[in-house]
């Protein structure tokens, strides 16, 4: 159950992040609504991909949502209805980031065997 809702929110992030849609309010700086959406949005898509496939090493995950957020970004750029940003790419790192340090956090403090970074 874990790995289909995983894709289910893959699926929705990719449609939300490449269909056209209008402006997102901006206005608090660098760390304004769209950037927040990139951090929370990557942040529960690790968090659900760590969930659904906690057998896979971490880092390596975590490089995997990376890419995807600078696919994303490439796909955006080239779409013609949207605009790559390498800050969102950023605010998605963050987010991941976040995800994979919590994630490694809790494994050493609730589980009997230390989580490892094995790429």
């Amino acid at each position: 159950m874990r790995k289909v809702i995983f894709w289910c929110a893959l699926t929705t992030v990719l449609a939300l992040s490449l269909m056209p849609g209008p402006m997102v309010p901006t206005g608090m700086g660098f760390w304004d609504w769209d950037k927040a959406q990139h951090a929370l949005g990557f942040f529960g898509l690790t968090v659900l991909g760590l969930l659904a496939y906690p057998q896979k090493p971490l880092l390596r995950m975590a490089v995997y949502f990376v890419a995807l957020g600078g696919l994303i970004e490439v796909a955006q750029w080239a779409s013609g209805w949207r605009q790559g940003d390498l800050l969102d790419l950023l605010a998605d790192t963050l987010g991941i980031g976040i995800a994979v340090v919590l994630w490694w956090a809790w494994q050493l403090w609730f589980s009997r065997s230390k989580p490892s970074f094995n790429t």
